[in-house]
C-alpha cells in the first residue's frame, strides 16, 4: 500500500486489495481471511509494482466492467468507462419496442463494450462493429466471441466503410483537442491508445466526418447516439445540419455527455 501511496494512487488501499484479489483469484473480501501462495505473492508484487508505474487497473486486471459485461481489455484498446453507459440509457429512451429487430452500428467499437451492451438492452437486434485498429479489434472480436457471437459482426475498418442502413448508429469517438492530452492523468497519457483520444485541434475532428456519413447510413428516422465531451454540446447544432438534434443528454455528473441525432 505505501508504494502505491508513494505513486499518487488514489485509494491505495482499496487498489491493493483489488489487486491481492486478482492475485488469488478470489473476491475482494475474501482477501481478508486468504493466505497467499509463494506464487501468489510474487504475482501481487508484480501487479503493485505495473501499478505503481501507473498502468491501468484494468489492463492488468485484463477485464472492465460495462452494462454488467465484462469485458476483456488490454494494451491497445481503450477502456470503457460508466459515463459512456449514458449512450444505452438514451437509446433505450428512444425505442419503446425493446424486442423490435433492429439494425445496430457501432463506429470506432474499441472493445465492443457499446455493442454489446446495446445488444444487451435490444435482445432483437443485430449489430456491427468498425474498428480500425488491429490491437482493439483483437479485443472487440475476443468479446463478441464471449457475448455475442451469433448477433455481432465485426469490421477491421475505417468507420468510413459501414454501409447500412441502420436504425441505431453508436459511436464514442476521439474528442479530446491535441494540445490537451498530456496533460491527462498519466494513466490514461501513457498507456491508452492516442488514436482513440486525439479528436484533433479542437477535439471535433471526427464529429466533422461523422457528419458526412450519417445521413448516408441512418434509416429515415434513424438515430445516431455520440459521446461528447466537456463543452461541445454547443458545436453540435454547426456539426450536423443535416441531421435533427433530439436532445443532449448529461452523465451522472450532469456533465453534457451524449447527443442524439435523427435522420429526418
Amino acid at each position: 500500500m505505501r508504494l502505491l501511496a508513494e505513486a499518487g494512487i488514489e485509494n491505495p488501499r482499496g487498489e491493493a486489495r483489488l489487486l491481492l484479489a486478482h492475485a488469488l483469484g478470489v473476491s475482494r473480501d475474501a482477501t481478508l481471511t486468504a493466505t497467499p501462495t509463494p506464487d501468489q505473492s510474487a504475482a501481487f508484487a508484480a501487479f503493485v509494482a505495473r501499478r505503481v508505474a501507473h498502468e491501468p487497473f484494468a489492463y492488468i486486471a485484463g477485464q472492465r466492467e460495462f452494462w454488467s459485461l465484462a469485458l476483456a481489455v488490454g494494451p491497445g484498446v481503450l477502456i470503457p468507462r460508466p459515463d459512456t453507459e449514458t449512450l444505452i440509457e438514451e437509446a433505450l429512451r428512444l425505442v419503446a419496442n425493446r424486442d423490435a429487430p433492429l439494425s445496430i452500428a457501432d463506429l470506432g467499437a474499441g472493445s465492443g463494450a457499446i455493442l454489446l451492451a446495446a445488444l444487451t438492452a435490444f435482445p432483437g437486434a443485430t449489430g456491427i462493429g468498425f474498428e480500425s485498429s488491429p490491437q482493439a479489434f483483437a479485443w472487440l472480436n475476443a468479446n463478441v466471441a464471449r457475448h455475442a457471437p451469433h448477433r455481432a459482426q465485426t469490421r477491421l475498418a475505417q468507420w468510413s466503410a459501414a454501409e447500412g442502413p441502420f436504425d441505431l448508429v453508436f459511436s464514442n469517438p476521439p474528442y479530446i483537442p491535441a494540445a490537451d492530452i498530456e496533460s491527462l492523468a498519466w494513466d490514461v497519457a501513457g498507456y491508452e491508445p492516442r488514436a482513440a483520444l486525439d479528436g484533433g485541434p479542437d477535439g471535433l475532428d471526427a464529429y466533422r466526418s461523422l457528419a458526412t456519413l450519417l445521413p448516408v447510413i441512418l434509416k429515415p428516422g434513424g438515430h445516431a447516439v455520440l459521446e461528447i465531451g466537456v463543452g461541445q454540446e454547443n458545436a453540435m447544432e454547426l456539426l450536423f445540419p443535416d441531421l435533427e438534434i433530439v436532445r443532449i443528454a448529461p452523465d451522472l455528473a450532469g456533465i453534457p455527455r451524449c447527443v442524439i441525432l435523427r435522420n429526418v
